[in-house]
């Protein structure tokens, strides 16, 4: 039975993943720093669970994590984890900081570095890099350090599918770019978002939909879809503007 490998997988849309792909008939590796969220998920799924604790923010840890998973045949690859922080940048935290650099880039790069070769040698599979709308814009003032992790993320992604791509690789890899979703993300991140988020069960199965269509960047809303192509056609400025103005009413 094939095998789909979660990050972050203890609650919001890497739960709502693991579920999805569980009742697709998908066995399944389970990734985060919460055993007991992770164990009462995988007992209540049909499939076969495996549970990997895990501190992604060490890069020692995510290498041995990479070296575990290379022994199993993994269709599907979901780089889940990350998370975000609002705050003047002047005033936020640098631990912080670099915690996130490490969880939403560090993490996502050495575990597609690793185990991408492994899907182009069985030439089939999927990886999900989740990233955000954020990775998208200009930039996001009040969030600067979480916007440029995503748009680390989504230019990363992008490169990769045009690799693939120009190999004619069965392998194919996508960037999820949500806005807003209803999720214990707000929490850490200390912030109230300005627009109504979605739910982290749509989020999750528009994103799988999407991503067995072999879309490269996944949009889940019409209206987030309209608010990056204004971006795109605004003035670099006007648009960080927009965005700070945005941000603002998280604070």
């Amino acid at each position: 039975m094939a095998i789909a490998c979660i990050t972050g997988a203890s609650s919001g849309i890497g739960m709502e993943f693991a579920k999805q792909l569980s009742f697709m008939g998908y066995n399944l590796i389970l990734v985060a720093r919460n055993r007991k969220a992770l164990k009462e998920l995988a007992d209540s799924l049909p499939t076969k669970c495996m549970i990997i604790t895990c501190d992604l923010a060490s890069e020692d840890s995510c290498r041995t994590l990479a070296d575990k998973l290379k022994k199993y045949n993994i269709r599907i690859l979901i780089n889940n984890a990350g998370f975000g922080d609002v705050g003047a940048f002047c005033e936020t935290s640098l631990s912080k900081e670099l915690d996130m650099i490490d969880v939403n880039v560090k993490a996502t790069h050495i575990l597609t570095k690793e185990l991408l070769p492994g899907f182009i040698k069985r030439d089939c599979g999927y990886i999900l890099n989740v990233a955000s709308s954020a990775g998208l814009l200009p930039g996001g003032p009040y969030m600067a350090t979480y916007y440029a992790t995503k748009a680390y993320v989504t230019s990363f992604t992008s490169a990769i599918y045009e690799e693939l791509k120009d190999m004619k690789s069965n392998v194919h890899i996508s960037a999820l770019c949500p806005g807003p979703v209803d999720t214990n993300f707000n929490e850490t991140a200390n912030v109230i978002f300005a627009l109504k988020g979605i739910s982290a069960e749509y989020c999750a199965a528009y994103a799988l939909i999407k991503m067995f269509k072999k879309t490269l960047i996944i949009i889940p809303t019409f209206k987030m879809k309209a608010a990056i192509l204004s971006a795109k056609l605004s003035p670099r400025k006007a648009a960080l503007a927009i965005t700070k103005h945005q941000q603002r009413k998280k604070l």
